[in-house]
């Protein structure tokens, strides 16, 4: 999926060393929310009493550039928008804004994305709009099921609804505007956030796809990290996009790296390709970030 001004830079080396030896099954951190689930799809459990919203697989040292998360969600989450790298920069709140993507994995009926506006909306409207509620029915919301994708890009007003399970990768950022609540008492951001936000319609020909079950597809190409659904071993084509490290996403069968165990459920940091042995009938997520422009 090819998005920016057409600069390919995910043919470049990664910033990490492009000899990198270590290889580790990365820390979970179970992170509690009110609007988490009490039962999670396999093969995640929740303790009792425990209402988890969302996974996540601690960054290394080596890849801090992308975050990678599970998410699940009982009821619908905030309204809000990211800004851009270059937004980030310019306001001093760091090198990389959120741009993120989303891999659907279970979905209860009725479970939707809303992702951009019915129709092109000003500044002022939608600010009106995130104060008086109405802006969750500006909003377009998406049905989906299980191997539906969609690339969220910086400025992209969007929310998770109710009971979706779903795996995020995105750039490793926290930096996130409310513009919307649903009553909770949370801090909203309406001035950053409007300053930010593209008010229009979201291009689902453009940004979204069905991944199959047990195929290999290419889901992000740059210019910010690749992304891509792997059946099996890679072919050549594959392999030559992943020159450096990357982190890997077990969905079905188990993964070694250097001699450890990767199982659906986990996510791995390999120095190289060549220091994983796929299973034949198994099916994964390779990550990595592009090389930086500066």
């Amino acid at each position: 999926m090819q998005h920016g001004l057409g600069v390919d830079c995910c043919n470049a080396k990664s910033p990490t060393d492009e000899h990198l030896q270590m290889s580790a099954l990365l820390p979970i951190r179970e992170v509690e929310k009110p609007w988490g689930k009490d039962k999670l799809p396999a093969p995640f459990s929740a303790a009792e009493g425990m209402r988890i919203g969302e996974i996540w697989f601690e960054p290394p040292a080596a890849l801090p550039e992308l975050l990678v998360k599970y998410i699940f969600t009982s009821e619908a989450l905030s309204v809000q928008v990211h800004p851009t790298d270059a937004q980030t920069i310019a306001k001093g709140l760091g090198r990389q804004g959120k741009e993120e993507c989303w891999l659907i994995v279970a979905a209860e009926p009725g479970g939707k994305l809303g992702i951009g506006f019915n129709a092109d909306i000003s500044d002022e409207a939608m600010r009106a709009a995130a104060l008086d509620g109405s802006i969750e029915e500006l909003m377009t919301w998406h049905d989906v099921s299980p191997g539906d994708f969609f690339y969220i890009p910086g400025n992209t007003v969007h929310a998770i609804g109710a009971g979706v399970s779903l795996i995020e990768v995105q750039q490793n950022s926290d930096i996130t505007y409310r513009l919307y609540d649903y009553g909770r008492p949370r801090e909203l951001h309406l001035e950053d956030g409007v300053a930010v936000a593209k008010g229009e319609p979201y291009r689902l020909e453009r940004w979204s796809k069905h991944v199959p079950a047990h195929g290999s597809q290419l889901l992000v190409d740059g210019p910010l990290f690749v992304l891509e659904q792997v059946a099996g071993a890679p072919t050549a084509e594959i392999a030559s996009r992943y020159p450096a490290a990357l982190l890997v996403i077990p969905r079905e069968g188990e993964v070694q790296i250097g001699g450890e165990t990767i199982a659906p459920g986990g996510c791995g940091l390999a120095g190289s390709l060549a220091d994983i042995r796929f299973a034949d009938n198994g099916v994964c997520l390779l990550a990595r970030p592009c090389a930086r422009i500066v």
